[in-house]
């Protein structure tokens, strides 16, 4: 699952911090590459979480309705959790499960990742 949220990104003293518009996350980082990074991180935590917890994620703010202070400025962070997770927390586990036949054959000759199948379809359906 892939998102995109504008992040508000200020020059430190040691580095940059990021601070995102539409959720409470923040992070910093040594250089703007980093921060980037950890940026991507810190929304990923953020939104696992929220889909725990059965939370609604927020809609993206648009650019032009982010003013930030002083010398900040916005940029647009790309979030893949799939990689993030897999990188991060994604332990796999396995599961049994029950279909008909016919679905079974038709996937098959498809050729089609049962596994990759069902976390795309879990992900959407924790989204809603």
């Amino acid at each position: 699952m892939k998102f995109v949220y504008p992040a508000i990104f200020y020059k430190e003293e040691n580095g940059y911090s990021a601070v995102f518009a539409d959720f409470e996350c923040a992070t910093q980082g040594e250089d703007l590459p980093e921060t980037i990074q950890m940026a991507a991180e810190a929304a990923a935590g953020w939104i696992i979480g929220s889909i725990d917890h059965q939370e609604a994620l927020p809609k993206a703010s648009a650019l032009e309705t982010i003013t930030p202070e002083d010398s900040g400025f916005v940029s647009l962070v790309y979030i893949d959790l799939d990689e993030l997770a897999a990188e991060l927390m994604d332990k796999p586990i396995k599961k049994t499960l029950t279909i008909p036949a016919w679905l079974n054959q038709a996937a098959e000759r498809k050729n089609i990742n049962f596994s990759a199948t069902l976390k795309d379809a879990l992900m959407e359906k924790l989204a809603q």
